[in-house]
């Protein structure tokens, strides 16, 4: 007991210890536990305030912190089906999508991403995935946990795939899936679509598309393109707390789902029975499932109302006008775009040539320490390539991109720069 207590008997604790938690601790001390309660936790939370301008996650809006803060109902209460309803229509609007089988996983991107590959691939199948950062790499590293036969297609950071080199190894591989990234956040790449489903059509296999980094921030149709599988977070464009990801499968995805040998590799994930407890397979009652993270619901169904308010055209012209403010401004620094083609160039993120003589380290510290602002380096393949600055809805604005501006502006004055 004397880690906490001095020998007099009096409080050891640091200030903004609770209120009556020092008597608590007394009582402690007498008590069967051996193990004291953390002193970290005897204080009220702290956070930083911080300007989020990083890849994700990003600034939560105050109207969506507040959904999240209401009061918790049950997660079969009829009033959570409701909220799940809404967010389901919410998805299939961001998504562009009439597909009934349309939900939210519980947990982040990389959960859908999961959710996708777990239930449409089985062991021994042949999977196809294009490989341009490392979300390509994430993918067939699950895609080969699971047993599947994974093929790549790979190209550098910052590099896109024609669609002549796509149909050429769908004709060679024969998968049964193609996996895509949309938005590649690690490059600052946004990937061409039109053509990509068709071409996975022709050759009797599901197109799979990740679109967490760009939903919301650049066009995308999922019918349209013939996307028979698409799912994002919650994080980026829409601006909720991270912790839930839509996932839409179209009649294509659902039938190979559903006619499977075996079961899939995850009981979280089987859509088997996530399909009952969205509402999405016909039965007229919901099942216990799981305990849906309902906080997160609120949060992701005002997100989705939010872009519903604004329109996806409005939010899309919105995000390419402030890219396209930023990158002027960045030149004007003297510094260099890592995607040359703007046509490429990932509306939510930007990413950015380190200049020569800089440690990239030392620039996304100084612009942390001094301006409370994330700013971040490469991630997977792009590591010591760039630096990662993401604008994306709540803080996509050109007065953010000014704070931007000025950040990295003061960072290349006071950063050591080496002489080459």
């Amino acid at each position: 007991s004397g880690y906490w207590l001095r020998s007099t008997g009096r409080s050891a604790l640091p200030s903004g210890i609770a209120p009556g938690a020092a008597a608590r601790l007394r009582r402690c001390a007498s008590s069967s536990v051996s193990i004291p309660p953390p002193r970290c936790l005897l204080g009220p939370l702290e956070a930083p305030l911080r300007y989020m301008f990083g890849p994700g996650p990003s600034n939560v809006p105050p109207r969506i912190l507040a959904a999240g803060g209401r009061p918790i109902i049950g997660h079969m209460h009829e009033e959570m089906f409701e909220i799940m309803d809404d967010i389901k229509q919410g998805i299939q609007y961001a998504f562009q999508t009439q597909n009934n089988m349309t939900i939210a996983a519980s947990g982040s991107g990389h959960t859908a991403m999961e959710c996708a590959l777990f239930n449409c691939v089985e062991p021994g199948e042949p999977v196809l995935v294009a490989i341009n950062g490392i979300w390509g790499e994430r993918v067939a590293e699950i895609a080969r946990r699971i047993g599947a036969d994974v093929k790549t297609l790979v190209k550098t950071p910052g590099g896109y795939f024609t669609n002549e080199e796509i149909e050429q190894a769908l004709a060679k591989h024969k998968p049964v899936l193609f996996f895509l990234t949309h938005g590649e956040s690690s490059a600052g790449l946004v990937h061409p679509m039109d053509g990509i489903g068709d071409l996975c059509r022709k050759h009797n296999c599901l197109f799979l598309v990740d679109s967490v980094a760009s939903l919301g921030g650049a066009s995308l149709f999922m019918d349209k393109q013939n996307i028979d599988i698409l799912y994002t977070g919650s994080q980026k464009a829409l601006n909720g707390p991270p912790g839930t990801a839509p996932v839409s499968f179209n009649d294509r995805a659902c039938k190979k789902m559903f006619s499977r040998k075996t079961k899939p590799v995850s009981y979280l994930l089987d859509m088997t029975h996530l399909s009952n407890y969205w509402g999405c397979d016909g039965k007229p009652e919901r099942i216990y499932h799981h305990t849906g993270p309902v906080s997160g619901f609120f949060a992701l169904r005002e997100s989705l109302a939010i872009l519903a308010e604004m329109g996806l055209e409005n939010s899309w012209k919105l995000h390419k006008e402030v890219a396209e403010y930023l990158h002027e401004g960045l030149e004007g620094l003297g510094l260099k775009l890592f995607v040359q083609d703007k046509n490429l160039r990932l509306p939510c993120v930007t990413t950015i040539a380190i200049p020569v003589g800089y440690n990239w380290r030392e620039i996304t510290q100084y612009v942390m320490k001094h301006h409370r602002m994330e700013i971040t380096g490469g991630l997977g393949p792009s590591v010591g390539m760039v630096l990662r600055v993401g604008l994306m809805g709540y803080n996509c604005s050109k007065t953010n991109a000014d704070k931007v501006l000025v950040a990295l502006g003061d960072a290349l004055k006071h950063c050591h720069k080496s002489k080459v």
